[in-house]
């Protein structure tokens, strides 16, 4: 099973009272699900990049592109493919550059690397995000190990550089086209509820307070997109006891360094919360239009799927300057991995994130 953060701190469990957030999305009707590419082997990453054509990755470390138009629609060719780890890389498309993200691994295995692949050059690492990630600790960390680093998500930027979410860094990083690092934001730790339904101890075998104990819980950080408004948008997951409803979207101002997403004051500086009430955010888009798609892993969170719960996400729609998040294709999507939003009201979901899976084409009545 898949281990996201999930450490405890005992000094912490005192702390104040819970971030509440109004607004938790809701259901739509049946919207329909068709499969544009089929028989993949645990699809992650996801893009859209020029002319349409969908960027797409898979457990081996492959990234292909699919024609969406013209005579050759429908066909995929594999562009690249960057080292294999437990999960497929990240990707993201502009123009004619892919970056590919690879998640934690062991060191000089190509993991923890953002890869930059163009038509002429092909796929080059660019920036060593884990090796970074030694020599900034994370100053928020509950698990006595700051210098982690699981580097999630990441979105392209206009001059050739790109962002990274680091789930166990709990930050966001932005890489220039030559490979520098510098950290835009980091999000604090959040005080939750411990919910309704876990076992008596936690995966580590320390005891767990009872339902309702308020506890601290790291942010995970999976996600980063670039709104329409230029903005950077970026999505947590929410670690242990993944309590449902936590997970929030933050919205970050252009060029910020060191910012601080605080849930303690969620409106003031260079990051602020932009929309909660989510669970186990694994992926965020932006449309054309101003809206930002999210997609959760597991609607009851992650933990409970480990504990065996049943495996169905969704992905959710908030309308452009925020909003009331709306679900699509409600109680469909088992395990997306990811979520990506093209132009024409085109919306692509990628899943499930282990084992056989596909890319489908979400049809929503808006």
């Amino acid at each position: 099973m898949v281990r996201w953060r999930r450490g405890l701190s005992p000094a912490a469990l005192a702390a104040a009272a819970v971030l509440v957030l109004a607004g938790a999305p809701s259901a739509v009707g049946a919207d329909a699900l068709e499969p544009v590419v089929e028989d993949l082997d645990g699809p992650r990453g996801l893009a859209v990049g020029p002319h349409g054509q969908v960027v797409f990755s898979e457990a081996d470390g492959v990234v292909s592109r699919l024609a969406t138009r013209g005579k050759r629609a429908g066909s995929v060719r594999e562009l690249f493919s960057v080292p294999a780890g437990f999960l497929a890389p990240a990707v993201d498309a502009r123009r004619q550059r892919v970056f590919a993200l690879t998640t934690a691994g062991e060191p000089g295995t190509g993991a923890g690397t953002l890869y930059r692949w163009g038509p002429h050059r092909g796929a080059r690492p660019i920036a060593d995000i884990s090796g970074y990630q030694q020599r900034d600790p994370d100053p928020y960390d509950l698990e006595d190990f700051p210098e982690d680093s699981n580097p999630y998500g990441v979105a392209a930027l206009p001059r050739g550089g790109a962002l990274v979410a680091d789930a166990a860094g709990n930050d966001l990083l932005r890489v220039s086209p030559r490979g520098k690092i510098r950290t835009v934001a980091r999000v604090k730790p959040m005080v939750v509820e411990v919910p309704e339904g876990l076992p008596d101890e936690s995966p580590e075998g320390e005891p767990l307070p009872p339902a309702g104990t308020p506890i601290p819980a790291e942010a995970v950080t999976t996600s980063v997109v670039v709104g329409a408004d230029g903005y950077w948008y970026v999505g947590e997951l929410r670690g242990f006891p993944a309590t449902p409803g936590t997970s929030h979207v933050w919205r970050i101002k252009p060029g910020s360094t060191d910012a601080v997403c605080n849930p303690k004051r969620p409106h003031r500086g260079d990051c602020r919360l932009y929309a909660g009430g989510f669970t186990s955010i694994v992926d965020l888009a932006a449309a054309p239009d101003g809206s930002i798609y999210v997609a959760e892993l597991v609607k009851r969170s992650w933990l409970q799927w480990e504990l065996g719960a049943e495996p169905i996400g969704g992905v959710f729609r908030i309308p452009p300057g925020g909003g009331d998040a709306v679900e699509l294709a409600a109680d469909q999507l088992p395990l997306p991995g990811g979520v990506e939003a093209g132009r024409n009201g085109k919306v692509y979901v990628a899943g499930p994130i282990f084992g056989p899976g596909s890319i489908a084409r979400l049809q929503w009545r808006g």
